[in-house]
């Protein structure tokens, strides 16, 4: 991200990844950028050093193959976002991930949160889930952009209100990612009324936290299809006061028997 300044904090998220997964040396990468806690929300993973170790063990065993891209990064106070693709044992299979990260007064990670979706070869939309913008941008509108998405995220995901896109939403250069939606604003008005099946709505029953870097604005929801319960990452590009781009990751959450940490949330 040219002509930004990466934080500490930002930088021991990205080496927690890369060196922690990409390069296979997961016990020292958390032994490094993890602080006296790692409290734990990823499926499958238990909370603590020891935990990220066990997970990843058997995971670098199972995919000697890595091939990890960190695409976007945002920091918000003592958070980091990360947006990031995955190919393992070369295509055998390709994941997006979002990823959100704690830190503490030392820049050093004691909180995860994450979303994992499988790559989709083709969109609806006609873009990709990661082509796009990475540059952080606009820093000076970095509040304006979060009361607008918050705004948006208030009135038209969690209320229904698909009516009021276009207060939040360029009508002209929306450009949607996600590939359960359809090109264009269209696209972005459904997802407010239904994902998937066409009979089947996304309802967005909660927000977690948002979190905002100038151009860049990510939320992370609890949302519910169906009679299945998704936790979901959003994140948005704003230019000139409205919404013109968005990405997504979403993850059904694990059963109640399935659970080795505090779960999504």
């Amino acid at each position: 991200m040219k002509g930004l300044r990466i934080s500490t904090k930002t930088d021991n998220a990205k080496a927690l990844y890369i060196e922690g997964i990409q390069k296979g040396q997961a016990k020292e990468a958390v032994a490094a950028y993890t602080g006296e806690r790692y409290t734990q929300h990823s499926t499958g993973v238990r909370d603590g050093a020891d935990g990220f170790v066990e997970f990843f063990g058997a995971f670098l065993e199972r995919n000697p193959i890595r091939d990890i891209h960190i695409l976007r990064a945002i920091e918000d106070g003592q958070f980091v976002f990360l947006h990031a693709s995955q190919s393992l044992n070369n295509g055998e299979s390709r994941w997006i991930t979002m990823d959100m990260f704690d830190t503490d007064d030392h820049d050093r990670i004691v909180e995860h949160w994450d979303v994992i979706t499988e790559w989709v070869d083709s969109a609806t939309s006609g873009h990709s889930q990661i082509d796009g913008p990475t540059e952080v941008t606009d820093l000076d509108q970095t509040a304006a952009n979060k009361a607008l998405v918050t705004a948006f995220v208030n009135e038209v995901l969690v209320t229904g209100r698909a009516d009021e896109v276009g207060k939040y939403v360029s009508t002209q250069t929306y450009i949607e990612h996600s590939p359960q939606a359809a090109a264009g604003t269209d696209g972005l008005s459904a997802s407010a009324a239904q994902v998937g099946a066409a009979s089947t709505p996304l309802v967005y029953k909660y927000v977690h936290k948002i979190l905002a870097q100038g151009n860049f604005v990510v939320t992370y929801c609890l949302t519910q299809l169906g009679a299945e319960d998704l936790a979901v990452f959003d994140l948005y590009r704003i230019e000139d006061g409205l919404i013109v781009e968005h990405w997504n990751a979403m993850e059904p959450l694990p059963r109640g028997d399935m659970l080795v940490n505090q779960g999504k949330f």
